[in-house]
């Protein structure tokens, strides 16, 4: 499902008339507002957030809400002692074959495990280390999240520190206008609608776009992603494109349009998500012919292309008993359980009456595991074993990768010089990312990162301008 398209203005104006005026106005109260919001409060600055739904959530509340960080607390005391951001800069880079803004790429490697290690100290969000696995393209463990392992957790902490910090958070604040000066780029204010339709202004010195990518905007979404037109959404609907459409109205500079994160193991007709971990620990997905298609281990995001191209546009993960108790370590997959996603066979002549393929297909299919390198250069430990279990998935879109082009600062940049705005910062789903401008250049854990880093990035720079100007 998508929002209709949103008319979202820029206004030049002499002057610019509010009630309220604050030091920072933050548009977007999901990871990258609320951890920019926190790191203003620590830094003894007020700001306000202004977030469009009642109850704050975004992408990060659909997302597994893992973190990719090197040289936090957390990943010392767990004995990984030999990674850090020159590592993980280098593990993005490579992901994106080289095709990732290298400045942000640094800045964020730089600042998300400080991040991390702030938000543990300052504001009780109590991180553990996943280290039982790998996740695609990452050569450390390095991912991070809150014990219940589920974005929603995350944005619960987050909007619990936020509370207890005392932060404003505006909800049901749909930010419509842009105010900018007459005769320059600097911002002065925003506009926004209130549920009874009523519009109300907000001034402020410095202003943070953390709203959202454009993942919801169909229209976009067709223009921008073509391939994904007609794939599942498994974003939130509030991805409108908000940020992209206000940076070609202020003439902003845009990059990376082509990245998003795609999921091939989204599961079908339930709607949830299977994760990854199982794929990279020996599960397989098979088309309606009984073969394997791709290489699984290359990443989740570019799956998603591979899956929609096959027969009817679904594949089968399948996996064995050891496998089956990896996946139920995971809230998303003990959710997709609950609502009858999973399906065991004690054969291979029944997973194949399953999935409506030759046995003797099947059989060679699986058959080869674990015996010599696969034809697309995959190897497995080992073979998998009766009983089989099954997961009907299909491909979607989650969140995009592109948006406003922002410096290492996050300050935006104009498209006609390429200089920063004066006092317009945009991070995480607004900003362009650090996964290239394809499907295959996301990492995992870039949404995350950049909303994370960003953020946090974003809070010091807001303080310097303000510095500056007082």
């Amino acid at each position: 499902m998508s929002l209709p398209v949103p008319d979202r203005r820029v206004v030049r104006a002499a002057r610019f008339d509010a009630e309220v005026q604050v030091p920072v106005a933050i548009v977007g109260g999901g990871a990258c507002g609320l951890v920019a919001a926190l790191m203003l409060h620590d830094a003894g600055i007020d700001c306000v957030v202004l977030e469009r739904d009642a109850q704050p959530s975004g992408s990060t509340a659909l997302s597994s809400g893992f973190i990719p960080a090197p040289g936090t607390r957390v990943q010392h005391a767990a004995g990984v002692a030999d990674d850090s951001p020159e590592r993980l800069a280098a593990d993005i880079q490579a992901k994106a074959h080289g095709r990732a803004a290298p400045e942000l790429v640094r800045a964020y490697a730089q600042a998300v495990g400080p991040a991390l290690d702030a938000l543990q100290a300052r504001h009780g969000l109590d991180w553990v280390l996943l280290d039982n696995f790998l996740y695609p393209g990452h050569t450390r463990h390095r991912m991070h999240a809150l014990p219940q392992k589920t974005g929603a957790a995350l944005m619960a902490a987050l909007q619990s520190a936020a509370q207890s910090a005392g932060i404003p958070v505006l909800t049901e604040a749909l930010v419509d206008t842009l105010w900018l000066a007459q005769d320059e780029d600097r911002v002065m204010g925003l506009g926004y609608r209130r549920p009874d339709g009523q519009q109300e202004r907000l001034g402020c010195d410095v202003l943070l776009l953390a709203c959202n990518g454009f993942g919801g905007n169909s229209p976009m979404v067709a223009e921008l992603l073509p391939e994904m037109r007609d794939a599942a959404f498994g974003g939130h609907v509030g991805n409108d494109g908000s940020a992209i459409l206000w940076g070609r109205a202020l003439g902003a500079r845009l990059r990376d349009l082509g990245g998003y994160q795609g999921h091939g193991s989204w599961v079908t007709p339930q709607g949830a998500l299977m994760s990854w971990a199982v794929m990279m620990e020996g599960g397989v997905q098979i088309n309606a012919r009984g073969r394997r298609f791709h290489d699984e281990t290359q990443g989740y995001s570019e799956a998603a292309v591979h899956v929609l191209a096959q027969p009817g546009g679904v594949a089968w993960n399948v996996f064995d008993a050891p496998l089956l108790a990896l996946a139920r370590e995971f809230p998303d997959f003990r959710e997709a359980e609950a609502a009858g996603a999973l399906r065991r066979y004690e054969s291979v002549a029944e997973l194949a009456q399953c999935i409506g393929c030759s046995v003797a297909e099947l059989q060679g299919t699986l058959g080869a595991m674990g015996v010599a390198p696969q034809a697309d250069g995959r190897v497995f430990a080992r073979a998998l074993a009766a009983p089989y279990y099954a997961v009907k998935v299909t491909g979607a879109l989650f969140h995009t990768q592109g948006g406003l082009d922002v410096a290492a600062d996050m300050r935006v940049l104009r498209a006609s010089d390429g200089l920063p705005l004066p006092n317009l910062l945009a991070a995480g789903g607004a900003a362009g990312g650090v996964s290239g401008d394809a499907v295959w250049g996301y990492l995992s854990g870039n949404g995350l990162l950049s909303a994370v880093a960003g953020g946090a990035i974003a809070a010091s720079s807001a303080a310097a301008i303000l510095q500056r100007h007082n």
